[in-house]
């Protein structure tokens, strides 16, 4: 976790971190929607949520918009990920307190008392450990009041080295065809395959399976961990408190 949260602190990977998450991520706002639909909330509620890596805001956006009441902690390692996050959200501002820190050290980032109704995350838990994200999902839990909700919007790994193949090749030809040759990084397959082996040991990336990533929710004491939307390579899942 400690070397995805240094490049997330890398100028050049601040500056078109947006860019490339359209281009390798096309489905990310369609997650983050449905992330929200499942919440059962008015969005005139009073909402209190923990962000689980803010990263430049995007998630955040778009629940502060849909909670006109709502407030958020946001949190993140990388500094510069958060100044972005701030110019994005602008005005939304007013309503996130922002916490700079590794979120395995939760009780370290979170005060003694502090309650939260939805704790969300997307494109960030795939950097931890099965064991480390356990962890933190039992903090979670125990962080959020009575029937709150966990969701979780984030890349996974296939069942099988054949399958998990097959996606890859998938996810290859979807770049290659969003790029459209504008950008040297996209050109070719090969190019494509290179930029993203070298992006994921960079940032010690440790996805999970669908199946290991529930059995992960429901030892920790999630209920109800079920999976909202899947595609591929990721999926939205969760649960309550």
């Amino acid at each position: 976790m400690s070397r995805s949260i240094d490049a997330y602190d890398l100028p050049q990977r601040v500056a078109t971190y947006d860019s490339d998450m359209e281009l390798m991520h096309p489905n990310r706002s369609k997650m983050v929607r449905i992330a929200l639909e499942v919440l059962p909330y008015a969005p005139d509620k009073e909402l209190r949520a923990l962000d689980l890596g803010i990263g430049t805001g995007y998630f955040t956006h778009s629940f502060l918009r849909h909670y006109s009441k709502g407030r958020v902690v946001g949190l993140d390692g990388a500094a510069a990920m958060v100044e972005l996050a701030k110019t994005r959200l602008g005005d939304l501002s007013d309503r996130v307190e922002y916490r700079i820190g590794d979120f395995r050290g939760l009780r370290q980032l979170v005060a003694d008392g502090e309650m939260f109704d939805v704790v969300y995350s997307s494109y960030a838990l795939h950097h931890l450990s099965p064991t480390d994200k356990e962890k933190l999902v039992r903090e979670c839990l125990h962080l959020l009041r009575p029937e709150g909700w966990f969701v979780n919007a984030d890349i996974l790994v296939a069942e099988t080295e054949r399958v998990e193949r097959r996606l890859q090749e998938l996810r290859v030809d979807g770049i290659l065809q969003r790029a459209r040759g504008k950008d040297a990084r996209f050109e070719t397959e090969r190019s494509i395959r290179e930029f993203l082996d070298a992006l994921e040991s960079r940032d010690g990336d440790q996805p999970q399976t669908l199946a290991d990533d529930l059995n992960i929710l429901k030892r920790a004491g999630v209920r109800g961990a079920s999976v909202f939307w899947l595609e591929y390579r990721e999926a939205v899942y969760g649960g309550q408190k």
